[in-house]
């Protein structure tokens, strides 16, 4: 089975004024947005609808006014999809070419090339095992994880620390690739202060 990556750059302030917020201005905002692929997803998942998990908006109306959310963890994924689309509102989707689809240990090998590149602060392998914020039900899929402004600017140092010590690995063309998209995202959040990186695996 094939899994994909996605990764936002979000602002933190942005992001905490819709999750829990009980804002209504920012559930009409997203229903606004997202409009017919809330209702495409829906027929997606109509057989999980019709066993009682939460429609895509009712979803979205929960993670925003913080509640109430079904009390059966084989529906906390549309409460994970809802964050998800409140990350790609408020934020700035990243180039993910190279992580989806993907199998096995992709996700690992990416981290053995980033700390051949010297980065240590972060690791795209989080992803895969990291859960939604608090105040939202843990759910497995979407898994998501977020990198800090601190860790992505520690990060970013460590990179080019490294090549200001010359430090030039070889690893396979894919992984490379990959090291160098996950670069770029680092470049885009030291540029947007503060920015933090939120990404999920589903």
């Amino acid at each position: 089975m094939s899994s994909f990556l996605r990764a936002y750059l979000v602002d933190p302030a942005e992001l905490r004024a819709r999750v829990g917020s009980g804002n209504d201005g920012a559930v009409d905002e997203a229903l606004a947005y997202f409009g017919p692929s809330l209702d495409r997803s829906d027929e997606y998942f109509a057989d999980e609808i019709a066993q009682g998990a939460p429609t895509a908006r009712e979803a979205l109306r929960a993670v925003v006014h913080g509640g109430p959310f079904s009390e059966d963890e084989d529906h906390a994924f549309q409460y994970g999809y809802a964050y998800r689309r409140l990350c790609w509102l408020v934020g700035q989707p990243l180039e993910v070419d190279s992580f989806g689809p993907f199998r096995g240990d992709w996700l690992e090998v990416v981290d053995g090339g980033l700390k051949a590149y010297g980065i240590t602060a972060v690791s795209v392998e989080e992803f895969r095992y990291g859960g939604l914020p608090d105040g939202l039900p843990h759910c497995d899929v979407p898994s998501c994880s977020t990198w800090s402004a601190e860790e992505c600017r520690t990060a970013l140092d460590q990179f080019e620390r490294a090549e200001r010590e010359g430090r030039s690995p070889l690893p396979e063309r894919e992984v490379a690739e990959a090291v160098a998209e996950v670069v770029g995202w680092l470049r885009l959040a030291q540029r947007w202060k503060g920015g933090q990186i939120v990404g999920f695996v589903s």
